[in-house]
Order: C-alpha cells, then structure tokens, then sequence
C-alpha cells in the first residue's frame, strides 16, 4: 500500500486554506509506470488528487507547462490547484476514476474514438510558437527508445545473445522507422495517448492526463497510440476505418496536405512499429528494473500488432521482410516458452 510522504497532508491543508481536520483522509489512488504516487484527498463536501513526484526523477515543471499549454488549446486536463516544485507536491482536480478503456465497446468505440481523434487534431493545431520550449522527437531520441527493445527485450529478459549480423538487422529497420517517422509532419505529440490517459468525464467529455512526456513529432505518434492501444485491440478494418476518417479531418482544417492512403496507412504502421518495439523493451524494463510484473501480461498483445504490422507490409521492403523472417523464426519459438507467452 503507497504511503503518502508525512509532509504531504499538512502542505494540502495549508494550500488549500483548510484548517485541520480528522474529515481529511488520503487514500491511494491507482498509479502509472512512474514513480509518481496519486492520493485522494477526501475533505468535507470535496475531493481533490494530490500528487507526490520526487523532483529527481519526476518532470513535474514539463508537467506544469504543458498542462498550461493543454489548457490554453481547449484541451480539458485537470485543472491546477497548488504546486510546490521543490517538495514534488501538487494538487489537482479529482477527474473521478472512469478511464476510457472501461468504457469501450463495440457499440460506443466510433463515437469514443471520434471524441479522442478529435482531441488530436486540437494538438496538432497548436502554433508552433507554443512548440518552442518542447523537446523535438529526433533521431537521437527515436534511436535511444528503439535501443530498449534489443537490450531490455531481447537480451535483459529473454536472454537471447545477439550476433553481428542480428544487430545489424535491427540497426537497419532503426534507420527505416526513423526515416518514415522523420519525413511525416511534424505537431504536438502527447508521447502515450491511449485509453489508459484520457477520463470519461460526468459531461460527456474525455480529458487528458500523463502528458509530461510531450514532445513535437509525427503527426501519426499519438494516433496510433489510441487505435493500437497496448491494452485493447480492435479488428484492423475500424483501425484503418478510424485512421483514414482521423486524416481526412486533418486535411479539411488544413493541418496535413493531401496524401494517399497508403502513404498515411504506412506512416501509421510504421510509426506503430517503432512504438510497439519500444513497449516491448519498456515493459521488459518495468518487470526486472522497478519489479511491475503486471506489465508482462500486456507483451503479447503488442507482439501481435508486431506481427499484424509485419505481415500487411510484406513484400514492400527487403527490411521488413528480412526481419519478419527473424522475428518468425528466432524470436516467437523462445517468446513461446515464456510463462506469459499467448503462443502455442
């Protein structure tokens, strides 16, 4: 059980201009993969969430600017109450507890998914002169997230030795996915939108948290988030459904010139590709390095967007093909003899 900081509950009261009181109570609310920790404040005829993020691995001034930055866009995040950077304290407004992905089913995913596109092409709107202070999804940083996949993943937990020419076969798809990731246009990027980071609010609205990470980069990140989400697969013809709606709204407000689908459709795919692989080697790092084993129930659904990507892009590119046949033939038959494996 997560244990509020003994400082916390006064410094709560006191920003609050609450006197003390037994009717306060701080009761821990479910976390993410940081090392942020969320309480419920419960005081008499209110609640708010009260935030402990230890400024030494927290970004809590990028998530106070990018909040300001959300809010100034008319995107609805939770509203700010107090703040102490110093400490790693905040308090926010209590969204309540209903995530998007409780809420998804086949008869209200269109108009979900509507609502959180909708929600994208507010970001993408964004002047750039808001853009400024953002860190830019480079190559650097693209390559730093594809490395976790070959060295948490492959080697770190499941133990594989990798050869030359294996290191090579990676380091070339790298140089594919950054390259298609590099030619798209560039917005706002959330960094992890999925059903997970958006609220169902009482007022039918969807509201955005965990964004601290933002960053400017492809305009087909986020979007593949949402609609290939580590946590909910749907049928990849409402997938493609969704996408090619979400490009044609971006168009007509003039945040993407004309392309084909099967340029956005590979734009999607691919970008989804280098995230995917990237979970696979974050999640690896979440169970052995911060011991969050629940985190390895999640890998074969993104093994199966891996191959369902793999598989609709055959024959387009040496680089691809080569390494479907190596993630075929070497990978699966060691990924299959792992206790959370899926694969017969």
């Amino acid at each position: 059980m997560s244990i509020p900081s003994p400082h916390l509950l006064p410094w709560a009261l006191a920003a609050l201009d609450q006197p003390p009181t037994r009717a306060a109570v701080l009761l821990p609310v479910a976390g993410d993969a940081s090392n942020r920790r969320y309480f419920r404040l419960q005081l008499p005829g209110r609640a708010v969430i009260a935030v402990v993020a230890p400024p030494a691995t927290e970004k809590n001034a990028e998530f106070l600017a990018i909040r300001q930055l959300l809010e100034r866009a008319g995107v609805r995040v939770p509203r700010l109450l107090a703040a102490d950077l110093e400490q790693g304290f905040m308090l926010l407004e209590d969204l309540g507890d209903r995530l998007l992905l409780g809420e998804l089913e086949d008869a209200t995913a269109d108009a979900h998914y509507a609502r959180a596109l909708a929600i994208l092409r507010q970001l993408a709107a964004v002047d750039s002169r808001g853009l400024e202070a953002l860190p830019v999804y480079n190559r650097a940083l693209l390559a730093e997230e594809f490395s976790r996949f070959p060295v948490w993943f492959l080697q770190q937990l499941l133990g594989l030795e990798l050869t030359n020419a294996e290191m090579h076969l990676l380091a070339e798809l790298d140089g594919l996915l950054i390259g298609s990731a590099l030619a798209q246009p560039q917005v706002l990027v959330h960094r992890d939108f999925h059903s997970r980071n958006l609220m169902c609010l009482a007022s039918g609205e969807l509201a955005v948290i965990d964004f601290q990470d933002a960053v400017v980069g492809p305009i087909t990140y986020d979007p593949v988030s949402l609609l290939k989400d580590c946590y909910i697969r749907w049928p990849r013809e409402r997938v493609v459904a969704w996408a090619l709606a979400h490009r044609d709204a971006l168009h007509a407000q003039g945040l993407l010139p004309l392309v084909t689908d099967a340029t956005f459709l590979r734009w999607l795919d691919w970008m989804g590709l280098q995230r995917h692989l990237k979970v696979l080697g974050t999640f690896a790092r979440l169970y052995l390095r911060d011991g969050k084993s629940a985190y390895l129930q999640d890998l074969p659904l993104v093994i199966a967007y891996i191959r369902e990507v793999l598989a609709a892009h055959a024959g387009e590119t040496a680089v691809l093909d080569n390494f479907r046949d190596w993630f075929e033939q070497r990978l699966l038959p060691v990924v299959a003899q792992q206790s959370w494996s899926e694969l017969q």
